[in-house]
């Protein structure tokens, strides 16, 4: 027996959803598995506790900070902590010059790093390179340090250099400083070098060492970089990754001199070093005249590196330089006990929930609730996967959100029911009632979570910190309502429309004709209330009545005519 087309929807809806939820728990169990994922979710600081770095800002004597200073450098470093992948972190002023980062979890190296590379970013020429040791082989072989620094050698240039990319940069100290720099040991004012003169600093892994011209462009002349894959002039791509830079004004036409100046010289003297904290992250070559202000770095890059490098160029630059005053472990600023209260909240409103439909759909709310258990395994599984694959962490804020939308979710399930009821008072079958109630439903529901997704966007984009968790949960939840609406509930109702206990309106299906007061007419065959039968038959009485009147009234009307017609004629003949 063929299936109709309602039954056919359904099943491949619901197969849909099962395919969804088997991939999605199939990619977590492959995480815990091989992948260090855990069943979980990753909690935030306020709920598990973290790592706490205070920074405090390196001043000059008598210099002091100014409140701009501190809230542009909070900026940055909240955007590299971000960047790294940690979310739920918290960065804030302490007194006049102090910065604290909180990060969730055990911060890892690479994301002290970031935080920790508080020097401004500044672009140099180079004008030598050479391997990082400070060794070199004597006559016998033998490798022996290079000497000091003679005090003696000259430490200004003979000659005044023309620009940045002299070579009369190079004086005979510098070269000796130089020979003797190590790399695997530099100086601790590697990152305080002047930037009006020529330094000596290392590649930030050590691998290569650099004589540096003086600064001739800061990091705060970049407004944007990215990684993306090298595109060719076709539109294609080459397969090597990239990292693109987009300048301000005047650092466009700053660049655009250096790079006149750096294409097709002689190697080194063709590179520009981006320093960062008295490292040297990049030095690529000039291999181009750049004048548009988007210059693009190119080299032997992974997805992973050029992102890195993106990073730090993007968010390298600060106002002023910091220094690390204290890392530590810092304990739950909440604790297991204010989870335990929010998620018996939850309970409470799920249960008010639950009895609410029992009570005005009867069984008709059980589809209520197997959503809301559809609808809770969705969420648990995209937060336990993004807190594997994107750092995610669940705070006290973000439970709410997810508290706030069994209400909300709620709401969406009792517009489609109320659709149905409507359309079964105007007479339709359940079946076809429940088809067009969905056709009518769904317009409400899609501009319902609409408003409510655009909030939690806005929010997330406006807000910081705890409460950009609420805004993600809440967001979260609404997309996942609505897959569970067109995927689980409108297909259940499909299918329950096809057994005779809905479909005969029983007492306990929610449905009842007495409950919703209406004459049901059509393939259903539900019940007529009482008193509406009894007025359909009284007046019907009334027109058969009416109708009687009529055939006697015209039997009397002949009649009388026919007995005026014989007066007539009576009277004629006997005149």
């Amino acid at each position: 027996m063929a299936r109709s087309a309602p039954v056919r929807n359904a099943s491949r809806a619901l197969a849909w959803l099962g395919a969804i939820l088997l991939v999605l728990g199939g990619v977590l169990a492959g995480g815990v598995i091989w992948g260090g994922a855990t069943v979980e979710p990753k909690l935030a600081l306020d709920l598990e506790g973290g790592t706490q770095i205070i920074l405090e800002a390196q001043l000059e004597d008598g210099q002091e900070v100014s409140q701009e200073q501190l809230s542009q450098a909070v900026s940055i470093i909240r955007q590299r902590v971000d960047a790294s992948g940690v979310s739920e972190a918290e960065v804030n002023t302490q007194g006049g010059r102090n910065i604290v980062v909180s990060i969730p979890g055990e911060a890892d190296e690479e994301t002290r790093a970031r935080i920790e590379a508080s020097a401004q970013l500044e672009f140099r020429p180079v004008l030598a390179t050479s391997a990082p040791t400070n060794q070199f082989v004597g006559e016998d072989g033998v490798e022996t340090p290079y000497p000091s620094p003679d005090p003696a050698l000259p430490a200004e240039p003979s000659v005044a250099p023309s620009n940045a990319s002299d070579p009369s940069w190079v004086t005979p100290a510098l070269q000796a400083q130089f020979q003797a720099y190590d790399c695997a040991n530099p100086p601790a004012s590697a990152a305080d070098a002047p930037k009006d003169q020529p330094v000596v600093a290392c590649e930030s892994d050590g691998s290569v060492k650099y004589i540096l011209g003086p600064v001739e462009l800061s990091g705060s002349a970049i407004t944007d970089a990215s990684s993306g894959l090298e595109q060719t002039q076709s539109g294609g791509t080459t397969g090597r990754w990239v990292v693109n830079i987009t300048l301000d004004g005047a650092g466009t036409d700053t660049f655009a001199d250096i790079s006149q100046r750096l294409y097709g010289a002689t190697s080194p003297l063709n590179q520009f070093a981006f320093v960062l904290d008295g490292a040297v992250i990049s030095a690529p070559s000039m291999n181009g005249l750049i004048t548009d202000g988007r210059p693009s770095i190119s080299g032997s890059f992974t997805e992973e590196t050029a992102k890195t490098l993106a990073d730090q160029l993007k968010y390298g630059a600060l106002p002023i330089s910091f220094e690390v005053s204290s890392s530590e472990q810092i304990s739950a600023t909440l604790g297991s006990a204010q989870l335990q209260i929010g998620l018996i909240a939850g309970l409470i409103g799920l249960i008010l929930v639950v009895i609410y439909t029992l009570f005005q759909y009867r069984l008709l709310g059980f589809v209520t609730i197997a959503s809301l258990v559809v609808a809770g395994v969705l969420t648990y599984l995209a937060i336990a996967l993004l807190s594997w694959r994107q750092g995610y962490r669940l705070s006290l804020a973000g439970v709410a959100g997810i508290i706030v939308a069994i209400g909300f979710t709620a709401d969406s399930f009792i517009v489609y029911f109320e659709r149905i009821r409507d359309e079964l008072r105007d007479g339709r079958g359940l079946e076809a009632a429940v088809e067009a109630a969905w056709k009518r439903a769904k317009r409400t529901i899609y501009a319902s979570k609409g408003v409510n997704l655009l909030a939690a966007v806005v929010l997330y984009v406006l807000a910081v910190g705890n409460v950009r968790g609420f805004a993600f949960t809440l967001g979260l939840t609404t997309i996942i309502d609505v897959l569970v609406v067109i995927l689980f509930t409108h297909p259940m109702m499909q299918l329950l429309a096809q057994t005779r206990f809905f479909s005969s309106g029983h007492k306990l299906s929610g449905l009842d004709p007495k409950a919703l007061g209406a004459v049901y007419r059509g393939r259903a065959q539900f019940r007529a209330p009482t008193e509406t039968v009894r007025q359909a038959k009284l007046a019907s009485s009334s027109r058969e009545a009416q109708r009687r009147q009529t055939i006697a009234e015209r039997k009397l009307a002949e009649a009388q005519q026919t007995s005026s017609s014989a007066t007539t004629a009576t009277k004629e003949k006997d005149s």
